[in-house]
């Protein structure tokens, strides 16, 4: 099974978008591992287009090989929002000019000089150089592809320092550079030869509203006037080259629901051009948006930002408890967990589909069902196993019969039904579906602990009620990691 995920723009901020995918997909990887799935972990990055073009020429203007090596991500985008501040009113300036020509042209009036006037701006503007740089790349020109080959491996390894934050490994790391012109190009006559595509003003498009069940997919537009091919042309041509590669049972697509009619064109189309093989086999896992991750002045935030800032929130909330945070052997490597903790949980806890508020406040509190409550739930836990002095070889010659107690019973029944949590989330994909279950049997724990104590019990039933504890310290850890949380011990 290949799981594609995260996929983030190289040279832009790493957004709320790219982090559902990151954290949903990042789960979906390990719960079908957990099901007996081989599964590769994908990550399709946005890598190639004109904008790489404008990215190079940003930097001949502003870049700094310091500071690119210092954050080559944060570099890379603040340089690509100066150059966007001098080539949008260029682009605007052209816009007003075409619109003009166009209200000119309805009237019949001579417009030579208006378009000779177009042309000239057209020629000298930034995208048309970016363009031109773009051109350079896909025609294989060494050193324009090196400066960009540059760009790539270092927001890679920027890339791979934040995923492991997250627990998030990839086996692959793919793009849209890395699909070739020639399989984009047979693509394209496949799609003729079968009928499926057809030509419209200059560009080539499938027209789905044709057959009644499609209609709604709408036109799909493949190949623009002047050639160059599109998002569709290059995920057709991906589609077939992974089925080759690896020849999966299964493709889950992990991307926002605004690309949802994307997906669908793409599964259909693959399914026209006789590829229904690989079609059958795909499905996209969408989900809802995140409000609240830019800053005040409405610019984006990076998620490295994000995570620290979550961390020292975290790091503050833990300071409050002082005898506590003493016992805490690393107080700020806790903190960093507990705020990544807090982050993923938010994002979790409701449908994927359903969109939702990033308060950090909210996901940062110990009280509630947050993240901060699941690992101080699993802290506790700990605490008991050290308190409680007594070997793994004591545990397994306890007597279980002597959990009489209704809290006892309840808990032995909400464990002994984690394995069918495990296998409904295969059915839900939803990671809420483990969540609620965590949450629910965490309830139950700490309701417990004044009824079910361990220290000062009889020696027979402090074994006993200690294996009851060591059994759901290790479902919390196994539902925790199948989330791709780091449980803490203290």
């Amino acid at each position: 099974m290949i799981v594609e995920f995260s996929s983030p723009n190289i040279a832009k901020p790493f957004h709320a978008g790219h982090l559902r995918s990151t954290i949903i997909g990042g789960f979906l990887g390990n719960l079908y591992e957990a099901a007996g799935w081989d599964v590769i972990r994908m990550n399709y990055l946005g890598d190639w287009g004109r904008q790489y073009g404008l990215l190079a020429i940003a930097f001949e203007d502003y870049g700094s090989e310091e500071k690119l090596q210092e954050n080559p991500i944060g570099h890379l985008f603040d340089i690509y929002v100066q150059i966007n501040k001098i080539s949008k009113p260029e682009e605007d300036a052209i816009a007003e000019k075409k619109k003009e020509l166009e209200s000119l042209s309805k009237l019949g009036k001579d417009t030579a000089s208006l378009e000779k006037e177009i042309e000239d701006l057209v020629s000298k503007s930034t995208n048309e150089k970016a363009r031109q740089y773009f051109k350079r790349m896909e025609n294989g020109d060494g050193a324009a592809l090196s400066i960009w080959r540059r760009f790539r491996d270092l927001s890679i390894d920027r890339y791979k320092k934040t995923y492991a934050r997250l627990n998030i490994h990839y086996d692959h790391y793919s793009g849209e550079s890395q699909v070739e012109a020639e399989r984009m190009d047979n693509a394209a006559k496949q799609l003729e030869t079968s009928g499926v595509s057809e030509m419209s003003a200059g560009a080539v498009i499938v027209d789905l509203t044709k057959n009644p069940k499609t209609k709604k997919l709408g036109k799909a537009l493949v190949r623009k006037k002047d050639g160059s091919s599109l998002y569709l042309t290059r995920d057709i041509g991906e589609a077939v080259k992974r089925q080759e590669l690896y020849h999966f049972d299964r493709m889950i697509y992990v991307v926002a629901s605004q690309q949802d009619l994307h997906l669908a064109q793409l599964f259909k189309i693959l399914e026209l051009m006789g590829h229904q093989d690989v079609a059958d086999k795909c499905q996209h896992i969408n989900f809802g948006m995140v409000a609240g991750m830019s800053t005040r002045s409405g610019n984006v935030r990076f998620l490295d930002d994000i995570l620290q800032e979550v961390g020292e929130k975290m790091h503050e909330v833990m300071q409050k408890n002082q005898t506590k945070y003493e016992q805490v052997e690393d107080p700020e490597k806790t903190a960093d967990t507990l705020g990544i903790t807090a982050v993923m949980v938010q994002d979790m806890t409701g449908k994927r589909i359903n969109g939702y508020d990033f308060s950090l406040d909210r996901m940062t509190s110990f009280e509630g069902d947050t993240g901060p409550y699941l690992q101080y739930a699993h802290a506790r836990l700990c605490s008991i196993t050290r308190k409680a002095g007594l070997s793994a070889q004591d545990l397994d010659k306890a007597d279980l019969s002597l959990l009489q107690e209704s809290h006892a019973v309840n808990l032995v029944r909400a464990l002994s039904s984690w394995p069918d949590v495990v296998q409904n989330t295969v059915k839900t994909q939803e990671p809420v579906t483990v969540l609620s279950y965590l949450f629910k049997m965490t309830h139950m724990l700490s309701s417990s602990y004044d009824v079910l104590k361990v220290v000062g019990s009889e020696p027979e039933v402090k074994k006993a009620r200690m294996a009851l504890y060591e059994a759901a310290r290790q479902v919390l850890n196994n539902g925790m990691k199948l989330l791709g949380l780091s449980p803490v011990e203290r």
